[in-house]
């Protein structure tokens, strides 16, 4: 793993297909320029108001979309010190691309629980993960 900072995340804006009976939502083709491959497909949910925080994936890259509910991503960059903040869900359908390295936490702020999907180019390891407590990482969730 080289060296990454937050200017490494990218947010791409999604398209959204109207259609009668329900939407159809795109999140990422093998032709995007932020496929990385593909390990797993995973959901979690976020209850409103509850906070998952901190963690970093050390190989593993991340494609988060927010299909339903509302998140808040809070991204830091431990040598500088410095936080990125990026709200997605129905209303920002976007997607965030995220590279091995980077510690991330995320808070449902919908008015009801959110569905956070990781589309990851790795199988889910937990030796690759380095974790700490919300305490450690001081950022003002409010």
């Amino acid at each position: 793993m080289g060296k990454v900072n937050l200017e490494d995340i990218l947010l791409t804006p999604l398209k959204t297909i109207n259609t009668d009976g329900g939407n159809v939502r795109h999140v990422i083709k093998t032709t995007d320029k932020n496929f990385k491959g593909f390990g797993e497909a995973y959901f979690s949910n976020i209850n409103s108001g509850s906070i998952k925080a901190w963690k970093r994936h050390n190989k593993m890259s991340m494609n988060l979309v927010v299909p339903l509910g509302s998140v808040k991503f809070v991204f830091y960059d431990d040598e500088q010190s410095l936080f990125l903040e990026k709200e997605i869900g129905e209303k920002n359908y976007s997607l965030i691309t995220v590279p091995p390295g980077i510690w991330f936490g995320f808070m449902g702020i919908g008015s009801s629980d959110s569905i956070v999907l990781n589309i990851a180019n790795i199988i889910h390891d937990p030796e690759e993960v380095s974790r700490v407590n919300q305490s450690e990482i001081k950022y003002n969730w409010s």
